[in-house]
């Protein structure tokens, strides 16, 4: 019986094949990879350099043939931009959240498995950093250790890591009482294989879900440190960063602005819609 329920538990995931079936996951696939495929292919979309200035578009930045979706205020291509601004946006923050959960899942981890001194002290550290309002806590780090695509990342390792940890934390405390978990304990099997190879796969279904809002949650604070001027140096595009730069002449051109607005709020739509298709998926098992 044992062994039965080990083989349940351990079964491969069904839950990404099950996609199509929600029409609200297939929704957020589909911007998502809308932004994924631009991104990917901008070098050879024939676009022009993104910080490349065109003078005589300053002072005419509406749209044109040379210009579709017009200039920012120092002339340089809206569409170039923006779609630039889609692969640091898609680099950045996948690579934060990855490495937010090795670091919360390794510490969520230790906590349940372990509990008692390791879980009291993992979970008081996670207590201090959670009191911190979040968008305070990302502008205090980026502004002491300046602003950059590996100090942005240690910033949302930072502030996302202990929420993480909470999550699994929870998940090992509920299936570590579990039959298959006894039946590794009996096979002698070392802790770190337990909750590597036992307990870990089988928060997969959780953390799948978390790992698409975190994704969203990631992509509007990278928008805002851009916006604050916190976000990656100059003259990379950030979709903040355009949003801050055409504040000035919003009321003139107000393309400048909603342009990148749209594009980060478009991209955060495609992360929540696919995090609610698979909670929906999940709730159906």
């Amino acid at each position: 019986m044992s062994e039965l329920i080990h083989s349940e538990e351990r079964a491969p995931p069904s839950l990404i094949r099950r996609l199509p079936q929600s029409r609200v996951a297939l929704v957020g696939i589909g911007l998502v990879l809308f932004w994924v495929t631009l991104a990917l292919f901008a070098p050879w979309l024939g676009l022009q350099p993104p910080n490349a200035q065109d003078y005589a578009a300053i002072a005419q930045p509406k749209p044109s043939a040379a210009h579709l979706l017009g200039t920012d205020p120092l002339g340089r291509d809206m569409l170039s931009r923006l779609i630039w601004g889609a692969r640091t946006v898609l680099t950045v923050a996948p690579l934060a959240v990855l490495a937010a959960y090795l670091v919360g899942c390794t510490l969520g981890l230790l906590a349940g498995y372990y509990g008692g001194l390791v879980d009291a002290v993992i979970s008081r550290l996670s207590d201090v950093i959670l009191s911190f309002p979040v968008i305070v806590l990302y502008v205090i780090l980026i502004a002491n250790i300046g602003p950059s695509m590996l100090n942005i990342i240690v910033a949302v390792v930072l502030a996302s890591a202990p929420g993480i940890g909470r999550i699994v934390r929870g998940l090992v405390l509920e299936l570590k009482s579990q039959d298959f978990v006894a039946a590794a304990l009996l096979r002698r099997e070392t802790a770190l294989y337990i909750m590597v190879v036992e307990l870990l796969p089988n928060c997969r279904g959780p953390l799948i879900t978390d790992f698409c809002l975190r994704l969203g949650y990631t992509t509007i604070t990278i928008g805002i440190l851009g916006f604050l001027g916190l976000g990656l140096p100059p003259p990379d595009p950030d979709w903040g960063g355009m949003v801050q730069q055409a504040t000035a002449m919003i009321t003139v051109w107000p393309h400048m602005a909603l342009l990148p607005s749209a594009a980060l709020c478009s991209l955060v739509l495609g992360f929540n819609l696919l995090a609610d298709g698979l909670r929906e998926l999940s709730l159906r098992e």
